[in-house]
């Protein structure tokens, strides 16, 4: 009987079918596009697609990298404990999207940037462009040691499958590849959802059974993570990779704008998945029962305890946990394949040939990959995935973004304040943050949804039959007077709090320093009105009223291309 707890089935041969079939066809769709390109060896072409790559399959790309294992195992486990508050993210990714597709994507198309961090050399200096790739690259070796899956034995099979179609076929196989991950992934939320609910009778009774909002709260969620996840898809090179590979601006623009509603349906289906899993084991919880052993393999209990009536859809959702650790390795390869040419080897080695690159770009594919596959094995020694995610995200992200702002939207900061501010914003936010980890928030603080074992069979000693048990981590006794001010600072108020001590601390430093005024800055590494939507309607109408304002020089084409430009008439 579902929901009553104890031992559930364990893979059928169909289960192992469907799986090795989704991963094969991955892999036939990512060699399918190297080959495809075979003649086309160039570096733009391995790192961002020859830039000729359109907005739906990037959004789509966009979205399947999101959707790494963290977030098919993680979000419903957030949900099953927390309640549904994590669909508020839906703002906080419309906000999101508006910011990175408004202010960040303009630039960096406009200065035609491979690494995001090139930005960084031309407004501040090399050394923090050098830093600044450094932090990217920890934590991007860090997402892949959360990445919430621990089979060892598949994790190398797939793992290795992404390696070769990375390496042979650079981004362009990555984000097609990505297309077709992204459908397993959805299809694996749709079928937990489907067969819950015809168990509990229907959606709405799941939905009535979870409290709507607890854990977090609007603003928490809103501004937080607007900022958050601002500093992810703005800054981060794995998404800008994506974005800047689009033949034009247009098209830039509009993969944010997609992948915003891949976003919400996403999130949507994995908060209904946990909700789903609270409905079916309110009364039985396989956490209190010892059926797992924590909340990250509470999704694969469900699907086997539901589904596995079904031959071949346990398969199905296990592919499409793999899929979003696929599309989590094969962006963090191909993104750190990028940073590393572009910052650490091309400015030091200018004489290299183009073949010589596109060799390096292969063999630092297979090491990153083979860094990543090797990583992830620490995932076993992990607890809850989600959080801790999301936390270092902001940890390293916020100061980032702070630079970046620092440098986008002032013209008064320096070197030595850029460089200054993100040291001062990162030690305090890794301070806050690290102390956040080792002293969690007490249960009143997170109102967790409450749940029993009045229903269960009451059977304290089985393990779920696809993992070993995970060592538990002891906190200590004794908990520090900071535990409960300073370290209980949301997670999703690091990312802010990061950039904010960045911005002010680069602002302060810089004026004392004297500023950038015996510096000659070039106007293009500045946010500009003309990068604006809104702005180009505005021309519009003034072009309708016969009234022309004098265009930035880098957009005229586009903006006006069958308007004939009259200089020196003032805009009203």
């Amino acid at each position: 009987m579902v929901g009553t707890g104890g031992p559930v089935a364990t893979f059928s041969v169909w289960d192992y079918v469907v799986f090795a079939l989704t991963i094969l066809v991955s892999a036939g769709v990512g060699l399918f596009q190297a080959i495809r390109s075979r003649k086309e060896t160039s570096s733009q072409e391995f790192l961002l697609g020859g830039r000729q790559m359109t907005a739906v399959p990037v959004a789509m790309s966009l979205t399947a990298s999101f959707m790494s294992g963290i977030t098919v195992i993680g979000t419903p486990a957030e949900a099953y404990l927390y309640g549904a508050a994590f669909w508020i993210f839906g703002f906080s990714y419309a906000i999101m999207s508006v910011i990175t597709a408004e202010i960040f994507v303009p630039l960096f198309y406009r200065l035609g940037i491979t690494s995001t961090y090139e930005y960084l050399e031309l407004r501040f200096s090399q050394p923090i462009r050098i830093i600044g790739t450094s932090m990217y690259i920890s934590q991007t070796v860090t997402e892949t040691i959360i990445t919430g899956l621990d089979l060892w034995g598949v994790l190398v099979a797939t793992g290795v499958v992404c390696i070769i179609y990375c390496t042979l076929g650079g981004l362009k196989a990555v984000i097609w590849t990505d297309v077709f991950q992204m459908v397993i992934m959805l299809s694996g939320f749709v079928a937990v959802i489907a067969r819950g609910a015809v168990l509990q009778g229907g959606l709405t009774n799941i939905w009535n059974d979870a409290d709507p909002l607890r854990r977090h709260t609007f603003w928490t969620i809103v501004v937080g993570g607007s900022i958050m996840w601002t500093s992810i898809y703005a800054i981060n090179q794995s998404q800008v990779q994506r974005y800047i590979s689009c033949k034009t601006l247009g098209h830039a623009k509009t993969s944010l704008y997609v992948n915003m509603l891949g976003l919400c349906v996403t999130v949507s289906l994995a908060v209904m998945s946990g909700l789903t899993m609270y409905s079916v084991y309110k009364n039985c919880d396989p956490l209190s029962n010892g059926d797992v052993n924590t909340s990250d393999q509470l999704l694969p209990y469900l699907v086997m305890d539901i589904l596995a009536v079904y031959p071949g859809i346990p398969g199905l959702f296990v592919a499409a946990a793999y899929s979003g650790t696929l599309s989590t390795v094969s962006s963090s390869i191909n993104a750190l394949v990028a940073v590393t040419t572009e910052d650490f080897i091309l400015p030091f080695c200018k004489n290299l040939t183009n073949k010589q690159v596109t060799w390096m770009n292969m063999g630092l594919s297979v090491f990153y990959g083979g860094v990543c596959i090797g990583m992830a094995g620490v995932a076993s020694v992990m607890g809850s995935v989600l959080q801790a995610a999301l936390s270092i995200f902001g940890m390293i992200s916020g100061p980032l973004l702070g630079l970046y702002l620092l440098g986008m939207l002032f013209r008064t900061p320096n070197s030595v304040g850029g460089l200054l501010g993100m040291i001062v914003g990162l030690v305090l936010t890794l301070w806050v943050g690290i102390g956040g980890q080792l002293y969690p928030p007490t249960p009143d603080k997170t109102r967790p949804l409450p749940v029993t074992v009045v229903g269960c069979n009451m059977n304290f000693s089985t393990t779920a039959p696809w993992t070993s048990p995970l060592p538990t981590t002891t906190l200590p006794d004794v908990r520090p007077a900071l535990a409960d001010s300073w370290y209980s600072l949301s997670y999703l108020y690091l990312a802010p709090f990061g950039a904010l001590i960045t911005i002010v601390v680069g602002l302060l430093v810089s004026m004392i320093t004297g500023g950038c005024k015996q510096e000659k800055l070039n106007p293009d590494l500045f946010v500009k009105k003309t990068d604006f939507c809104c702005y180009h309607w505005f021309s519009k109408s003034k072009v309708k009223q016969n009234v022309l304002c004098e265009p930035d020089q880098s957009v005229k084409i586009t903006r006006f291309p069958n308007v004939k430009i009259h200089k020196n008439i003032p805009c009203l």
